[in-house]
């Protein structure tokens, strides 16, 4: 079909030797990804006897073994065998009995990075066979692809659609001729080709369809987050549509930086009820962030920040100021701490990750050691970054989960005490309201997240102390009495969730001397079982100076700040020089809205 004489020089070429990415074949860039002595003892290459001369010289010219380059007999579409009788022939011909991978040698691959290790170690890791799928874009339609539906947390594919109508499925993801299968599987192709005499019904799509469906075997699918396109029967103007489509990707913009933001928070009600299945009101505050940018490179570089991360003092008075106020623990082992959990979390969730290299640096300007969720805003800003980069969406990682996520690279890695708040509304971003029940907790693993409307709301204010150090320990042996059951603090947490859905009802009429009352009943409840002792003198000082002001005021975090409601506008300019008198840093609260704001996650 070239009427231009630009391809005329491709006449005959087989399809998986045509120019692929880049320029080179796309049989190449298989060879390249599955040219690894530690993972594969052998490979082969079945073709047929139409074009098996073309194979045999690419084989000569790129150091593969001629003779694993099986020739299936074949030279037209009529005596063709069939891709799974091709396979079997393979099988059967050079006796294999161990665990196989089959790749489609014609198959175009958006990404040319992606870690076939990774694959292998997942597919070992199920106890059955493994399809790699991935999400259809825009303008590709199931009904010209093999379709799966897969159990997002057991990731067993439950049903295998070939070429389905539309309305057959809402599933959009894609099987792709690259499968993972066990020795003692291959046994089943034989009884598959003995009931498909017909050579165009021996397909890998058919096959699966046949396996899972009808015969029931435990099939696994692990997503790859690029595109993929078999050039097939296709003719020569899809071909150079989707070389054009992939080419461009990759050349758009490759070093093009990423730039994610997450905010400080400020509890409004609830806190810290939401580590001890209470429920919570938090907002997101456009005046304080963290942010991170994440630039692809040739090696995984972690830029420690000049000022959070020191490794050079004027002098030894200095460092001890420094550790004095600042501690020992900088951002930089919170951005190592995301990685690697981040690794993991694909690696158990069935995603494989390109093999591309970062480096990441990050800046805050959120006061440190005064409860306003710091790290975990490090850590959010992180994880935005690395999905945008890896391409992972909000379909492989819910906004439920990812909360989970960041909770636990600060528990589980760092051993950081911290409760879901801060997370959750760190990732849903705006006035959140959450319930974490033990009901909801151990059904689904996250409890109930809602936004609420955040037009009109009142003037808060934050306050927190210039040096933190005596800002107490907040958390004290809470946990361990609530743990043994102790009626008090049990007690407690129940009414800090009634306080919570009280203060959400206040906010939904707009009722703010009700929200107001509610602040302060909040912090008279944490007093009664943390006791002035736990709270330390510099909370208590800042509480009692808004008091003199008929401000409510509570401790948005774990302390160190103390946020506060003033709904005379007067009164608030007097608190503020006070606040400022008494050597705290005040400022009026600016909402961080989503909605409102092209500032948000992603820039």
């Amino acid at each position: 079909n070239d009427d231009t004489g630009l391809y005329s020089h491709l006449t005959g070429v087989p399809k998986a030797l045509l120019p692929g990415i880049g320029g080179k074949k796309i049989l190449d860039f298989w060879w390249e990804t599955v040219n690894l002595r530690q993972l594969f003892t052998e490979v082969y290459l079945v073709t047929n006897a139409d074009k098996y001369k073309h194979y045999e010289r690419w084989a000569t010219a790129n150091d593969f073994p001629v003779e694993n380059v099986v020739n299936d007999g074949s030279t037209t579409l009529k005596d063709q065998l069939g891709a799974v009788a091709d396979l079997e022939l393979v099988i059967r011909s050079r006796k294999l009995e161990d665990e196989v991978v089959v790749i489609a040698g014609d198959m175009l691959c958006s990404d040319q990075n992606f870690d076939i290790a990774q694959v292998i170690r997942f597919f070992r890791s199920k106890p059955g066979e493994l399809i790699i799928y991935y999400e259809l874009e825009e303008g590709e339609r199931s009904s010209s692809r093999g379709i799966v539906e897969v159990c997002p947390e057991t990731h067993r594919i439950t049903r295998f659609l070939e070429k389905p109508e539309e309305e057959r499925t809402t599933s959009r993801l894609a099987s792709v001729v690259f499968y993972c299968i066990h020795g003692e599987t291959l046994s089943y192709m034989s009884d598959f080709l003995s009931l498909q005499p017909q050579a165009s019904e021996r397909t890998f799509g058919l096959f699966w369809e046949w396996l899972i469906n009808e015969k029931q075997l435990d099939v696994f699918g692990m997503k790859l987050p690029t595109g993929f396109q078999l050039i097939g029967q296709v003719g020569l103007s899809d071909y150079t549509k989707w070389l054009t489509r992939y080419s461009t990707k990759k050349q758009d913009n490759p070093a093009e930086p990423i730039t994610c933001r997450s905010y400080a928070r400020v509890g409004l009600m609830g806190n810290p009820s939401d580590g001890f299945n209470g429920k919570t009101i938090a907002m997101t505050i456009s005046n304080f962030w963290a942010e991170v940018t994440l630039v692809e490179s040739q090696t995984l570089v972690l830029v420690p920040h000049p000022l959070n991360d020191p490794t050079e003092f004027g002098s030894l008075q200095d460092l001890f100021c420094i550790s004095r106020r600042e501690g020992y623990l900088g951002g930089l082992r919170l951005l190592q701490a995301t990685c690697k959990k981040f690794y993991q979390f694909c690696s158990r969730r069935g995603i494989a990750l390109t093999k591309q290299n970062f480096t990441l640096k990050y800046d805050t300007n959120i006061p440190r050691q005064v409860g306003l969720a710091g790290s975990s805003a490090i850590v959010s800003a992180t994880l935005k970054c690395l999905m945008k980069f890896y391409n992972i969406t909000d379909n492989d990682l819910p906004k439920p989960i990812r909360a989970n996520f960041i909770l636990s690279v600060e528990t589980d890695e760092l051993f950081i005490t911290a409760g879901l708040q801060d997370r959750v509304v760190q990732v849903y971003e705006g006035l959140v309201y959450m319930d974490f029940s033990k009901t909801l907790m151990d059904e689904q693993g996250y409890g109930n997240y809602a936004s609420m409307d955040m037009s009109n709301l009142p003037p808060f204010w934050l306050a927190y102390l210039s040096d933190p150090s005596d800002s107490g320990r907040i958390h004290s042996n809470i946990r361990q009495r609530w743990l043994s059951g102790e009626s008090v603090v049990v007690e407690a947490m129940r009414s800090f969730a009634e306080l919570t859905d009280q203060a959400r009802a206040a906010i939904k009429e707009r009722d703010w001397s009700r929200l107001a009352q509610l602040m302060d009943q909040n912090f008279e409840l944490r007093r009664s079982i943390y006791t002035n002792d736990c709270l330390g003198p510099g909370n208590l000082r800042m509480v009692q100076l808004a008091r003199q002001f008929g401000s409510a005021v509570k401790l948005p975090g774990s302390g160190g700040a103390v946020v506060g409601l003033c709904l005379d506008q007067a009164r608030l300019v007097e608190m503020r020089q006070a606040f400022q008198e008494a050597g705290c840093v005040f400022c009026v609260i600016a909402p961080y809205n989503p909605s409102a704001s092209s500032v948000g996650g992603l820039h």
